[in-house]
C-alpha cells in the first residue's frame, strides 16, 4: 500500500488537514496498520514537492496552525493511474511461520516444531473469533467488517497451511535430518 496514494484518495473527497486525514484513515481502514501522525505529515509535505497537493488555507483550532491542502490535477492524475494498475501477486512469499518451523526442526526436535504450530493455531482462532465478533456486531461500520472478512481469509488460509504443515512436519524432519 502506498501511504501517498491512501492519503490522495481521501483528499480527493475534498480539502482536508493532516488531522482530518489521520482520522479519515483510522475510520476508513480499522484493520490496517495505523498510521502515526508523523508519518501523515511527511507524506503530505512529500506529495506537495511532487506538485499532487497543495496547501488553500490555514486553519487555526485551539493549537497550532493546520494546513487545510486540496488534491490537483496531477494528483488526481497520479491517483487515478495507480487506481488503473493491477496488483501483481508477490513473485516471493514471506512466511514467516514456515521458517520458524524450519529453524524449530533445524535447531530442536520434530517435536517443538509440532508444538509451535498447535501454539500458533490457538492464537490464529483467538484472532478469528476476534474479527468473527466485529463483523456480526450490529455497530460495526461497513469498512470494519470488510477489514474483518479480508482478515478471516487469511488467518483461515494460515490455519489450513498449518495443518497441512503438521501433517508434514515428520517428513521433513527426516528430510532435513538425512
Amino acid at each position: 500500500m502506498s501511504t501517498g496514494h491512501v492519503l490522495l484518495g481521501l483528499l480527493s473527497r475534498g480539502k482536508q488537514h493532516g488531522y482530518d486525514l489521520k482520522r479519515g484513515y483510522d475510520d476508513r481502514f480499522p484493520t490496517a496498520k495505523p498510521l502515526a501522525f508523523g508519518q501523515v505529515y511527511a507524506t503530505l509535505e512529500r506529495l506537495h514537492r511532487q506538485g499532487f497537493i497543495e496547501p488553500v488555507a490555514v486553519q487555526r483550532v485551539d493549537g497550532p496552525d493546520r494546513t487545510v491542502y486540496a488534491v490537483t490535477a496531477a494528483g488526481a492524475a497520479e491517483l487515478q493511474s495507480w487506481l488503473d494498475q493491477v496488483e501483481e501477486p508477490f513473485a516471493f512469499v514471506s512466511n514467516p511461520l514456515a521458517t520458524k518451523v524450519t529453524i524449530a526442526i533445524l535447531a530442536t526436535s520434530e517435536q517443538q516444531a509440532t508444538a509451535y504450530l498447535l501454539r500458533q493455531r490457538q492464537a490464529h482462532l483467538r484472532r478469528m473469533r476476534h474479527f468473527t465478533k466485529v463483523k456480526v456486531d450490529p455497530a460495526s461500520s461497513l469498512d470494519e467488517v470488510l477489514g474483518a472478512d479480508y482478515a478471516l481469509s487469511h488467518l483461515d488460509a494460515d490455519l489450513r497451511w498449518m495443518d497441512t504443515a503438521l501433517q508434514r512436519v515428520t517428513a521433513l524432519t527426516k528430510e532435513m535430518h538425512a
